[in-house]
């Protein structure tokens, strides 16, 4: 028996007997001995392998810093990761996977539902608790291992201090420590999904700062292995640590584990896509040649591209067998036996995945990026040749990828299609306007966060603008109208509504939170959204923001979200139809526009008529050859400020005109109905009053 209600197709509970199994299934037999022993095997030999070709079992040299240095930083290595993903995975599965116990579970002794999820969180406390532990002494050995010093040297204390607070490493080693302490802390005391989402959060901001480190600091095209490497980072780390918790978890899962492999199914799927996408460019980008393949770099990345496929067969196959194996009755110890055979594979070829992993992080890869002998001007600001000085064409042909963003949007292609499709198999439509909409913005959003007005945008200050009003004004026009939100309220499962009643949060649960959430509410306020769009700008470009923004990868993806979501909320709230916002009447949205119009106007005139260059020590020491100065260049983006922005705002004017004039007649229709139905009271009572004061005295 199945529910079908919102289009999510759930298998009803089993009914468990006695003795643990589910209706007429016969507990299949434990996993053999032999089998794990075998594994556990396979996992050490992959481990003992990593090591070797990591050169532990070597001395250096030059400046050999011990044995215990050697042997001990890529175990630690190895160890934090698992650890840091053990943790973030088990918050995931806080998050949006393990059912909580509702008000009907409660007093239901031994088989009470939602058991897992406080497990989660005690699961994720311990993890991160030795993801600090194996940070410091990380820490400590990954210094010993640089400087080339061995731990029981005189002067190593007083090294160290300086390695954590002076040198860029040992200070992005320490934010990662703190983090993971933090991480800690919180997972041990928050309860909620909405707790357990912010801890998860911050601990991506770890994995960020792990994702400058290693090859991606020093690698040619920094910026694209930045970003790909935090990609694989976060990707490799959700999949493994929600997998290696759910494990952990298993024995309290019970009646959910159906459920639970499901959703982690769905997450591990995206998670695959991340970490091969970015593998792939990480691998495009180290190697300058077929014959590089050849080299122990390449040699290692074949291994691991090797293993990655097997993982990739072995989650195809546990999407295909087990699940529905899960939902057709398997449960108990049939269940759980079947789940954990496919756990242990997994599991096995993860960590040799990790363990090729960590040899490749020692291995110098075939290109590297090396300075020049004598730098440009540009180069010494933004780490990259200057580009070639723009024209028509260069603006669609020169390319400065963010893997991040172009996978984001992407993945807002994909699964928009995907809710539209489901839909239309329900029997459903959705417009195919609005779906043309959201594609093209995607599209252009594509284009803007990696195209010419990303590369250009770096190093001009008006190609920047045209970047910045094509984020916040032109792009959110088309994803506003497209009502990305209303579709997905429509399109993906409501879990509260299963037979199964369990209160977790899905994708769709989230969203209502978001939107109902106090926070959202006051965002989404068309006043707050019209002064949030407008402030945003003046803090922005009038602060050391905008700096930061040029200079930092972090900085310019803060830059990026928070002008699109400004730009969205600020749109939504005037023309779209999304829910969140209580829209105020026609006349005072139009108010709303004209003094945006107004601010836009002001904002870009100021630029053309001033005289005071913007970060003077970013665009004015950039040292072109071509185009027009500095400060002329800025007078350029003033106008194309003024002239973008008074564009997009002119045409939602537009919009609410004639929405205005439509709900005008809609109301015009449903009285002429209301007169011929009962009769026009309104002018009957009119005329009363009329002849009654005609009649007073």
């Amino acid at each position: 028996m199945t529910d079908t209600r919102r289009g999510d197709a759930r298998p009803a509970r089993p009914v468990v007997d006695g003795a643990g199994g589910a209706g007429a299934a016969a507990p299949a037999a434990p996993a053999s001995p032999w089998r794990v022993v075998a594994l556990v095997l396979a996992a050490i030999v992959a481990v003992v392998v990593a090591v070797a070709f990591s050169g532990a079992a070597l001395p250096e040299l030059l400046r050999d810093p011990g044995a215990a240095v050697r042997w001990g930083l890529p175990i630690t290595t190895t160890l934090t990761d698992l650890a840091g993903s053990v943790a973030l995975g088990a918050l995931v599965l806080a998050v949006c996977v393990l059912p909580r116990a509702g008000s009907s579970d409660r007093g239901r002794g031994e088989r009470a539902e939602g058991r897992a999820y406080p497990r989660s969180l005690l699961v994720a406390g311990w993890a991160a608790g030795v993801w600090t532990l194996a940070c410091v002494v990380n820490l400590v050995l990954k210094y010993a291992s640089v400087a080339g010093r061995p731990l029981d040297s005189a002067s190593f204390g007083q090294e160290l201090g300086l390695f954590v607070t002076q040198i860029e490493l040992g200070r992005t080693l320490l934010l990662i420590t703190t983090v993971a302490a933090v991480v800690t802390a919180l997972a041990l005391v928050v309860a909620t999904p909405t707790g357990a989402a912010w801890t998860a959060a911050l601990a991506l901001v770890a994995l960020w700062e792990q994702a400058q480190l290693g090859h991606a600091a020093g690698a040619a095209s920094h910026d694209l292995a930045t970003s790909s490497m935090l990609l694989h980072l976060v990707g490799a780390a959700i999949w493994i640590g929600a997998l290696a918790a759910l494990a952990l978890l298993v024995r309290r899962i019970g009646t959910d584990l159906s459920a639970s492999v499901a959703r982690y199914s769905s997450i591990a799927a995206w998670c695959f896509v991340a970490v091969a996408v970015s593998g792939t460019v990480n691998g495009v980008i180290r190697l300058s040649s077929w014959s590089d393949l050849g080299t122990s770099y390449g040699i290692l990345l074949l291994a691991k591209i090797a293993l990655f496929g097997v993982l990739g067969l072995l989650g195809l196959a546990h999407r295909r067998a087990v699940i529905p194996r899960l939902a057709g009755g398997s449960a108990g110890r049939a269940g759980t036996a079947l789940f954990w055979r496919l756990v242990l594979v997994e599991l096995t070829v993860m960590g040799a995945v990790s363990g090729v992993a960590v040899a490749l992080s020692s291995t110098a890869p075939p290109v590297a990026e090396v300075p020049p002998a004598d730098p440009t001007p540009a180069y010494r600001l933004t780490g990259h040749a200057l580009p070639p000085e723009p024209t028509l064409e260069r603006w669609f042909t020169e390319w400065r990828w963010d893997l991040v963003l172009a996978s984001a949007a992407v993945a807002g292609v994909v699964v928009y299609w995907r809710w539209v499709l489901r839909l239309r198999r329900r029997g459903d439509s959705w417009s195919w306007a609005r779906t043309a909409s959201w594609t093209f913005g995607m599209v252009l959003f594509f284009w803007v966060t990696s195209g010419g007005p990303s590369l250009y945008g770096h190093v001009l200050f008006s190609a920047h603008m045209l970047q910045h009003m094509l984020l916040a004004m032109v792009i959110p026009l088309f994803l506003a109208v497209s009502a990305p939100v209303t579709l997905a309220l429509r399109a993906l499962p409501n879990r509260s509504a299963t037979l199964r009643g369990d209160v977790s949060r899905g994708p769709r649960e989230w969203i209502l939170v978001m939107v109902n959430s106090h926070v959202g509410r006051f965002l989404a306020n068309p006043l707050v959204a019209s002064l949030n769009f407008i402030g945003s700008m003046l803090v922005f470009y009038y602060s050391g923001i905008f700096e930061w923004a040029l200079r930092s990868p972090v900085g310019h993806l803060a830059m990026v979200v928070h002008f699109s979501l400004a730009g969205y909320l600020f749109v939504n709230a005037m023309i779209g139809i999304d829910p969140g916002p209580k829209r105020p009447p026609y006349p005072q949205r139009l108010l709303l526009l004209f003094a945006t119009m107004a601010f836009h106007a002001f904002f870009g005139v100021t630029l053309v008529g001033g005289d005071s260059l913007l970060v003077a020590d970013w665009f004015g020491l950039m040292g072109r050859p071509w185009g027009e100065s500095a400060i002329a260049d800025q007078q350029t983006g003033g106008a194309i400020t003024w002239g973008i922005g008074e564009i997009p705002t002119l045409v939602m004017a537009i919009g609410v005109a004639v929405a205005w004039s439509r709900d005008d007649e809609r109301a015009a229709r449903r009285r002429d109905r209301r007169v011929d139905r009962d009769g026009d009271t309104e002018l009957d009572d009119y005329n009363a009053m009329l002849t009654r004061l005609n009649n007073t005295p």
